[in-house]
């Protein structure tokens, strides 16, 4: 196909995107296989689509958009096992998102009520990418960031005067729909929590004995670091609330037999 029908096809699949895993699959695969052509012009097509499409149509791509992330992740990997240097060295469509993340978000979550049904889907996929080390964190923070800092209104926080744009309500036809692919979301979301994929039969060694990596490292750090610095980072400093915690644990542990004093923990 040539480059202008390539553009035709995928924005028809965008246009028909939803949250089934077999339409994102469908459009992912398409968008991978297109890259080396005309990675640029397909990645204008998702833009533009985040700017004119449904406040649905936009949460969709940006669902497509994780799965497209990790299925670039995967053909890197892969392509560096089998020693083909000319994949390897590139994140695709990764490198992208990355640059584009601040107006893809913007289009996603518009300021105001309008943005509001797709807000709490959009920090998930953020925090997900932040937490799998999909897209350099300090990107992620500065988007996210600029999310927290709007109002309870939906609207930037700032004191120049703004041109407040009128709301339209959406059919109750698409109220219905995205209640059915907000269900099918969540349904995926509960099956990529239990099923862990097997990378290979023998035991896991020690954390003890793995070589520290640091985040420098890129993609020879390990994942165990990656976990333990982001639990470091959201791991409080020890308070009243741990030991009256440690308390309760105790005394459900161990209750006082009737009649005797409660031991002294102090």
């Amino acid at each position: 196909m040539d480059p202008f029908e390539v553009r035709m096809q995928f924005v028809a699949l965008l246009r028909r995107l939803d949250a089934s895993q077999q339409s994102i699959r469908k459009v992912v695969t398409f968008a991978v296989k297109y890259f080396p052509p005309c990675g640029e012009d397909l990645w204008d097509c998702i833009v533009e689509e985040t700017q004119k499409g449904s406040i649905n149509s936009r949460i969709n791509i940006l669902y497509f958009l994780d799965s497209l992330c990790e299925t670039c992740i995967l053909v890197k990997t892969h392509a560096s096992a089998i020693g083909n240097t000319q994949k390897a060295s590139s994140n695709m469509y990764v490198d992208l998102v990355a640059r584009d993340l601040g107006k893809i978000v913007e289009n996603v979550v518009p300021p105001g009520v309008e943005g509001s049904p797709n807000l709490v889907s959009t920090k998930q996929i953020l925090e997900t990418w932040r937490s799998k080390r999909v897209i350099d964190p300090d990107i992620l923070d500065t988007v996210i960031s600029s999310i927290n800092q709007r109002n309870d209104t939906g609207e930037p926080v700032n004191d120049a005067p703004t041109v407040r744009k009128t709301f339209i309500p959406l059919p109750r036809q698409e109220v219905f729909k995205r209640i059915e692919e907000d269900r099918e979301r969540h349904k995926r979301l509960r099956e990529r929590r239990w099923v862990q994929p097997i990378t290979q039969m023998q035991a896991p060694p020690l954390a003890s004995f793995m070589p520290l990596t640091e985040k420098e490292d890129g993609d020879r750090e390990l994942s165990i670091d990656i976990e333990f610095d982001n639990e470091w980072e959201t791991l409080s400093d020890w308070n009243e609330d741990d030991d009256e915690a440690c308390a309760e644990e105790n005394a459900l542990c161990f209750p006082d037999p009737p009649g005797e004093m409660a031991m002294d923990l102090d």
